[in-house]
C-alpha cells in the first residue's frame, strides 16, 4: 500500500488523510463540485472532482471513484463511514480491481448487514439476542402471527436498515399494519431491499457499543464500551466512555460477546459491536457496524489507540500489535457532536456560510473537524461542523471541562446544537447518568426550549 484514496467528505476524510500521512503514505482527495474548497480537498496530495453536488451523481457513484483510482494510481480505497463504507459491491469490487479495501471483506459486510442473519450470528455466539421473529417476515399475515407470539411493543425492522431509517413501533395490533407498510415503502426506498424483520421492543432501554479491532491472523480484542444513549430520532448527539451505568463485570462480558461475534463472523479490522442495556442490566444483540464511527474519537483519547491507523495496516496484512491484556482506560470522555442544526425548531438543519469559526481548544480537549471561517456548509450532506472531545479524570470532571470548551466555541452565520449540550450539561436526569435511549424526543415533546447561546 503506497497511495490511498479517501472515498469520503468532511471531517472523517481529513481524519483517514492524517493517518495516512503518519504513515507515511500518499493521500488522494475525491470531491463533489459542493465540496470544491473542503478541507480534505486541501489537505490530500491529489484531489479528483468526481460529480455534482448530489451524493448519488459523486460520493456514491462507484464508477466515478475508480476512474479516480486509475488516474492517480491509487492502489488503497478508504471508504470512511456513511457513503460506501458498509457497501459489500464496493468492497468486491475493489478487490477484483486489486485495490486494497481498508475495511472488513464483502462477504462479512454482507453478512453483518444482513441483521437477521448477523442476529443468527449473535445467536450461535452465545449472545443474548432480543426475541422477535425468526428472520424475515414475508408479508403482512405472518408478520401479524409473529407480533402475536412475541408480544407488544414491538419493533418493525429493515434487514439492510442503518441510521435510524425503516424502523417503526407498533404498540398494538391496530397500529401494526399502517406501520409495517410504512417500513417496508422507507426499506424500498432508503436501501432498495423491502426485506422487514420484527423484534421486541425493550422498553427505556440504554444504547451500549463495543469497540473491536480484529487483524487477518485470528487476533481480536476490544477497547470497552461507548454509551450513545443521548440521541434524537435515533440519531447520536452525545456519546461517553465509560458508561455512568456499566459495572467492571458488565464491561467485561460485553467485551467477551463482542469478540466472540466477530470470530464467528470471519471479522477483520475495526468494528462495532451495538447492544441494548434494559432496566434489569441484561444486554441484548442489536448490530455491528461494519466501518469505523463517527465517535471513535472518544475510544482512542480513551485507549491511547489511534483506532485509523491500526485500521489501516491491518488492511495492509499486518498484525495487530496489541494484546487485550495491553489495553487501559484512561479516565473518563464525553464526545459532542457540533451540527449546523437548530435546536430551537427541532433541529432544522441550518446551512450556509460560517462567518467566523472559533473552536475549543486549551488542555484536554480535542476538536475534529473539515470547517474554517469563510467555509459554507453545504445542504447536501450530514450538517455535522465538529466533534467536540472531552477528557476529565472522572465524569464530574469532563462535564466541566465539557461546560468549559462549549462555553469558548463559537460559530457565526449558522445555527448550532451548542445550545442543546449546554442545556444538556444542566440537566439533573443527564447528570445522573440514569436515563433512556427515549429521553431527548420526550423532552422535544414536551416543549422543552433549549437554552440560548
Amino acid at each position: 500500500m503506497k497511495k490511498v484514496l479517501i472515498a469520503n467528505r468532511g471531517e472523517i476524510a481529513v481524519r483517514v488523510i492524517r493517518a495516512c500521512h503518519d504513515l507515511g503514505l500518499s493521500t488522494v482527495a475525491v470531491y463533489s463540485e459542493a465540496d470544491r474548497e473542503s478541507l480534505h480537498v486541501l489537505h490530500a496530495d491529489e484531489a479528483v472532482c468526481i460529480g455534482s453536488a448530489l451524493a448519488a451523481n459523486s460520493y456514491l457513484k462507484i464508477p466515478h471513484i475508480l476512474a479516480a483510482c486509475e488516474i492517480t494510481g491509487a492502489d488503497a480505497v478508504h471508504p470512511g463511514y456513511g457513503f460506501l463504507s458498509e457497501n459489500a459491491k464496493f468492497a468486491s469490487i475493489c478487490k477484483r480491481s486489486n485495490l486494497t479495501f481498508i475495511g472488513p471483506s464483502p462477504e462479512a459486510i454482507a453478512l453483518l448487514g444482513d441483521k437477521a442473519k448477523a442476529k443468527e450470528i449473535a445467536k450461535k455466539s452465545k449472545c443474548p439476542v432480543i426475541p422477535g421473529s425468526n428472520g424475515i417476515v414475508k408479508d403482512l399475515e405472518e408478520a401479524m402471527r409473529e407480533a402475536d407470539k412475541i408480544g407488544y411493543p414491538v419493533f418493525i425492522k429493515a434487514t439492510a436498515g442503518g441510521g435510524g431509517k425503516g424502523i417503526r413501533i407498533a404498540m398494538d395490533r391496530e397500529e401494526f399494519v399502517r406501520m409495517f407498510t410504512q417500513a417496508r415503502m422507507e426499506a424500498e426506498k432508503s436501501f432498495g431491499n423491502p426485506d422487514l424483520y420484527l423484534e421486541k421492543m425493550i422498553v427505556n432501554p440504554r444504547h451500549i457499543e463495543v469497540q473491536i479491532l480484529a487483524d487477518q491472523y485470528g487476533h481480536c480484542i476490544h477497547l470497552g464500551e461507548r454509551d450513545c444513549t443521548i440521541q434524537r430520532r435515533r440519531q447520536k448527539l452525545i456519546e461517553e466512555s465509560p458508561s455512568p451505568l456499566l459495572s467492571a463485570s458488565m464491561r467485561k462480558k460485553m467485551g467477551e460477546a463482542a469478540i466472540r461475534i466477530a470470530k464467528a463472523a470471519s471479522y477483520h479490522t475495526v468494528g462495532t459491536v451495538e447492544f441494548l442495556l434494559d432496566e434489569k442490566g441484561q444486554f441484548y444483540f442489536m448490530e455491528v457496524n461494519t466501518r469505523i464511527q463517527v465517535e471513535h474519537t472518544v475510544t482512542e483519547e480513551l485507549t491511547g489507540i489511534d483506532l485509523v491507523r491500526e485500521q489501516i495496516r491491518m488492511a495492509d496484512g499486518q498484525k495487530l500489535t496489541i494484546k487485550q491484556e495491553d489495553v487501559t482506560f484512561n479516565g473518563h470522555i464525553i464526545q459532542f457532536r457540533v451540527n449546523a442544526e437548530d435546536p430551537h425548531n427541532n433541529f432544522t438543519p441550518s446551512p450556509g456560510k460560517l462567518e467566523y469559526f472559533i473552536p475549543s481548544s486549551g488542555p484536554h480537549v480535542r476538536i475534529d473537524s473539515a470547517c474554517y471561517p469563510g467555509y459554507t456548509i453545504p445542504p447536501h450532506y450530514d450538517s455535522m461542523i465538529a466533534k467536540l472531545i472531552v477528557r476529565g479524570h472522572d465524569r464530574k470532571e469532563a462535564i466541566l471541562r465539557a461546560k468549559r470548551a462549549l462555553k469558548e466555541f463559537h460559530v457565526g452565520g449558522v445555527r448550532t446544537t451548542i445550545p442543546f449540550h449546554q442545556f444538556m450539561l444542566e440537566n439533573e436526569r443527564f447528570l445522573s447518568g440514569e436515563y433512556p435511549i427515549t429521553f431527548v424526543d420526550t423532552l422535544i415533546k414536551e416543549g422543552c426550549n433549549f437554552k440560548d447561546e
